[in-house]
């Protein structure tokens, strides 16, 4: 005998078709027919298989629900008559917790005692239609979830509730749905299927959200259907819940936010600094016209108690605010979390040796940054004896801890262990490492500084033609420059206003360097020549300068050592204070705030965007706590030390550098000086992959120039992030008008590409490549030793170079704290989204939009299909040979964990 329908069941058994059960002619329930007589219909089947494979499913109702006459009507009823009335099913999907604590097991079993007595989740559907005669929109009426109690012992991640209504048959398309959750917690709500008599067919609700219960936010949530609308192509039953929807989210700039809230603002950086805790921790406000920079999601904490103008923090273990939907998911923070437990096991010890031991702890020998990997962090230093027996407790957590405690081996040591020594992988890491879009052509000899002369001197570099004539193959310095064969490194600018403070911090030594790099006819680079500038002892006065050019003997081998140390010191601070933070993280937050404020989430831009959105505002807002606060990661283990957002906000003026030229004949209308680039070789894969997809999509709205002006949400998004979110740049001549499709292809594209391909570059290879901390040390101890300077320190040099090196190089404390911390932050979680997967997801109900996207797909898969064949080419040297490392970090796909690989949609970590 059929089930009663308040018997379905949740996802495992899936949903069945629904019929009307004999002898129940019109009465307002369905039964199901018995699982047990029939095989799963193909949807079901595919479902489940979907199901095992880890994949999203979406709860589907049966097609042929029927249409249930109310009495006396009919087609035969006579005119005048109310309309027949239909019968219209809401399933829901909603994702539960893996692990449940105490106190949510108990929340749980409340909320269902509750929804035995009427405190249950209700809805109710809004047409798209509204009412002819009041020109209201047109509501169904509200509707309970029925089964939510009886499903409360349900296994599995994914239940399925239901819900039904009895809507006039001329209701309409449902276009939203709203959600009051009476409960007493919040629950993940994934989608909403609306299936009935309407002709409309099946309606998709993408929905993805945490929905509060009323107790925390009076009122219901909304959600609309996935078909896309424009502004000016809003239904009219849906204009007004569109407008307030937005306005919702912009909140009224005032108060502190609750993590429960849904609130989108601005503010500046002035939560970086802790003053009431010292004036050694008080740090400049970032934004405004002293310091331009990126907006920030605004939290409204209070203010401090020693400067009204900075924010309070929230430290850890507490949770900073960003709007709730952008917050970690349960994968994704099961695997932050263990990254951070990890970090912390990995700094444990040597931290705690640091507090009862006033000496600074150098690695002893290479073979001790070695025994990192192999043996772990008790590291025989001829120092652990006497501070074991102090700390006891340390030996025991390192016995019971040896796996957690054991670094693994970056990859950069994995073909070759010596690699980093050479000169040709020095030049390659420009191209092809972590950091490979600060080189640029040099095209004025010698390097002429920007800087105001009267205060940092003549502004020429020391470099003379002397120095590389001989590195030239025969060319001229001047055919050298005109055929582009000279390519530069150039941090002489970004870090001269700040060596003073930087140099007068204990521990702390640092240049500013300039690299000239050669090409040679094997299409790799060679550095010809490095210049090592101090700030002049006078304003005005020439600055003091080294210039150093490839060894010759024993001494010059270990100062170019140490000169390549220095650069690439600059090079670690410039990639993680601008390239990586400032360009990616920081410049797309206001993009991201802006959009959530300003479009709806029927607006088609909106669905392209969203995606590329994920995760950004909370991984920003833990960097604030922990990373790039006062004393922070990267005050902590970069040379900059408390400067460095000084340093990262004096960039933010700056362009783009460019080692590529404009050539209609090319492939991607690209030229690029350096043929055998892999970072930029891929990378155009993946730009144009990009492009066409964004064309492709663009063109299916904005048909012309006036579609797009007309826009207001759109014209909104980017009047609001550009004058807004950066303002202090909002003057500057380089802002892309948004005026014609074209225009808006080619902002789409950037903002796409910043989020997914670019910060893949610059964040997935920071551990393989860089975890090995001589190969690129995030910051240096030690000048480079002068006899005229310090003769005593020279003599110490001469004696013995192998550690002076070493003690040059970051002690044992910072090295390991940058490696735990870039290990986490090259780590992709298990719930990584990449480019170009497919999108199992009813995420839009435009067709033509779904086919444009699988036509992205396949572009992506075939970019990675080249760049596979790229790395096994041997004319591509900078990506294969013996013991080259493949370059693969723009390779789409990847499994989880540390792998150099994988392109995320999102700047998700």
């Amino acid at each position: 005998m059929a089930a009663p329908c308040r018997d379905l069941t949740g996802l495992r058994r899936g949903l069945a078709a629904a019929r009307l059960a004999p002898g129940r002619r019109g009465a307002n329930k369905l039964c199901l027919a018995p699982f047990h007589h029939r095989a799963p219909p193909p949807q079901q089947q595919q479902g489940r298989r979907r199901q095992r494979q880890g994949l999203k499913v979406v709860a589907a109702i049966s097609e042929d629900l029927p249409r249930l006459a109310a009495p006396g009507t009919g087609k035969g009823a006579p005119e005048g008559r109310r309309p027949e009335k239909v019968l219209v099913r809401a399933a829901l999907t909603v994702r539960r917790k893996h692990k449940e604590d105490l106190k949510e097991a108990l929340a749980g079993h409340l909320d269902a005692l509750w929804d035995m007595v009427g405190r249950s989740v209700a809805l109710e559907l809004i047409s798209t239609k509204i009412h002819p005669r009041t020109k209201k929109p047109l509501h169904s009426g509200q509707a309970s979830i029925k089964d939510w109690c009886q499903k409360r012992g349900v296994k599995g991640e994914h239940v399925v509730y239901t819900a039904e209504f009895m809507v006039d048959s001329d209701f309409g398309e449902p276009g939203a749905i709203t959600v009051a959750n009476r409960h007493h917690r919040e629950f993940f709500l994934e989608s909403i299927v609306v299936e009935g008599g309407l002709p409309c067919g099946p309606v998709h609700f993408a929905c993805n959200s945490w929905v509060q219960s009323t107790r925390e936010l009076p009122g219901k949530r909304v959600f609309f259907s996935n078909k896309p609308y424009l502004p000016s192509e809003t239904p009219p039953g849906l204009r007004e819940l569109r407008d307030k929807e937005l306005k919702d989210l912009r909140g009224d700039g005032t108060g502190v936010r609750k993590l429960s809230d849904r609130i989108y603002d601005y503010a500046t950086y002035n939560d970086l600094g802790n003053p009431d805790r010292g004036k050694e921790f008080i740090r400049p406000i970032l934004g405004g016209d002293n310091i331009p920079y990126p907006r920030r999601c605004r939290t409204g904490r209070p203010p401090t108690d020693t400067n009204m103008l900075a924010e309070s923090r929230v430290e850890k273990p507490h949770r900073i605010y960003v709007p709730r939907d952008e917050a970690f998911e349960e994968l994704k923070q099961g695997a932050f979390s263990s990254g951070r437990l990890r970090a912390v096991l990995h700094t444990l010890i040597p931290s705690m040796i640091a507090t009862i031991s006033a000496e600074t702890h150098s690695f002893q020998g290479f073979h001790h940054v070695d025994n990192l990997y192999k043996e772990g962090l008790r590291l025989k230093l001829g120092l652990q004896e006497h501070l074991f027996q102090k700390i006891p407790l340390v030996q025991k957590i390192q016995e019971s801890s040896e796996g957690m405690l054991r670094y693994d081996t970056p990859r950069i040591l994995s073909k070759d262990k010596f690699a980093w020594l050479r000169d040709d992988e020095f030049a390659r890491q420009t191209v092809a490492g972590i950091n490979p879009v600060s080189i640029t052509r040099l095209t004025v000899f010698p390097p002429v500084s920007k800087m105001d002369p009267a205060i940092y001197g003549p502004p020429e570099s020391s470099i003379t033609e002397a120095h590389i004539t001989g590195q030239l193959n025969g060319l001229t310095v001047q055919q050298a420059v005109d055929e582009a064969k000279l390519f530069i490194l150039d941090y002489h600018d970004v870090y001269m206003p700040f060596l003073d403070r930087i140099n007068a911090i204990e521990g702390r030594k640092a240049y500013a360097t300039r690299t000239i790099l050669f090409l040679t006819k094997a299409g790799t680079l060679k550095p010809i020549a490095i210049e090592l500038s101090l700030p002049p002892s006078k304003a005005g006065e020439p600055r003091p300068s080294k210039v150093l050019t490839p060894p010759a003997d024993a001494t010059s081998n270990w100062l170019w050592m140490l000169a390549k140390a220095h650069v690439s010191s600059n090079d670690a601070g410039v990639h993680q204070l601008v390239n990586h933070w400032l360009r990616t993280h920081a410049v797309m937050e206001p993009f991201i705030l802006a959009a959530h404020r300003r479009m709806s989430a029927m607006h088609p831009v909106f669905k392209l965007l969203h995606p590329h959105m994920r995760y950004t505002l909370e991984i920003n807002a833990l960097a604030r706590q922990s990373l790039i606060s006062a004393d922070g990661v990267i005050e902590s283990c970069f040379t900059p030390g408390p400067v460095s957002f000084e340093i990262s906000a004096a960039y933010y003026r700056d362009h783009w550098r460019r080692v590529a030229v404009e050539d209609a004949s090319q492939p991607h209308g690209i030229r690029l000086l350096i043929e055998d680039y892999p970072y930029a070789n891929d990378g155009l894969l993946l730009w144009s992959a990009i492009r066409s997809w964004v064309e492709s999509y663009v063109q299916l709205y904005y048909p012309d120039a006036g579609t797009v002006q007309s826009d207001d949400e759109l014209q909104g998004w980017y009047h609001e992030t550009v004058h807004v979110g950066h303002a202090d740049i909002r003057h500057a001549p380089w802002w892309p008008s948004l005026s014609t499709p074209g225009d808006l292809a080619s902002i789409l594209t950037t903002l796409v590409w910043l989020a997914s391909a670019q910060h893949a570059a610059l964040n997935f290879g920071q551990y393989p490549l860089g975890g090995y901390v001589p190969n690129r040390p995030p910051l240096m101890r030690r000048l480079l030793p002068d006899p005229e300077r310090d003769a005593a320190e020279y003599a110490t040099f001469m004696a013995d170079p192998h550690r002076f090196f070493l003690n040059a190089m970051p002690g044992v404390l910072e090295a390991t704290k940058f490696m735990a911390v870039v290990d986490t932050l090259s780590t992709h979680s298990p719930d990584e989204e990449y480019l170009g997967e497919e999108r199992d997801e009813p995420w839009t109900g435009d067709a033509a939009a779904v086919a444009a996207h699988d036509m992205f797909t396949a572009d992506v898969r075939r970019a990675e299909e080249a760049i596979d064949s790229r790395n096994a080419d041997q004319r591509r040297k900078n990506r294969c040979g013996a013991g080259v490392l493949p370059y693969e970090l723009l390779a789409p796909s990847s499994p989880p964990g540390v792998t150099c690989r994988g392109v995320p949609n999102s700047i998700s970590i």
